[in-house]
């Protein structure tokens, strides 16, 4: 079965830095395009970044110049590097894959992991 694996959330200052990563199984990565979204307390789930299977790429107007999607096929994974991040990223951030849509809605998911940026 397909399973997205998050990792590298955590607490970190503002104007700090992390690298969210997401290792896919049980799929043909590089025929799927791949995104992020997060969901804060309260909010709806909103999408952050998505890359094709191309590698082109699509961000939120609110992480532009701070946040970079990546993705290696070889490991089959996708990596979300932010910078200068700020208290209002708090959320969960979630992992999707998508076969056919652009941007992507998300085929699967994965289980979330949490991203706190203190004041």
């Amino acid at each position: 079965q397909v399973q997205l694996v998050e990792s590298g959330g955590g607490l970190v200052q503002a104007g700090g830095s992390l690298r969210l990563s997401c290792a896919a199984s049980g799929l043909t990565f590089s025929s799927y395009a791949m995104g992020w979204f997060r969901q804060a307390p309260g909010k709806d789930r909103d999408i952050v970044a998505c890359i094709s299977f191309r590698g082109r790429t699509i961000y939120a107007d609110s992480v532009k110049g701070r946040f970079a999607i990546s993705r290696d096929n070889a490991k089959n994974t996708v990596y979300l590097q932010m910078n200068s991040l700020k208290p209002e990223d708090t959320a969960v951030y979630y992992c999707a894959a998508d076969r056919n849509r652009w941007p992507i809605s998300g085929d699967y998911w994965g289980q979330g992991t949490q991203v706190t940026v203190s004041s």
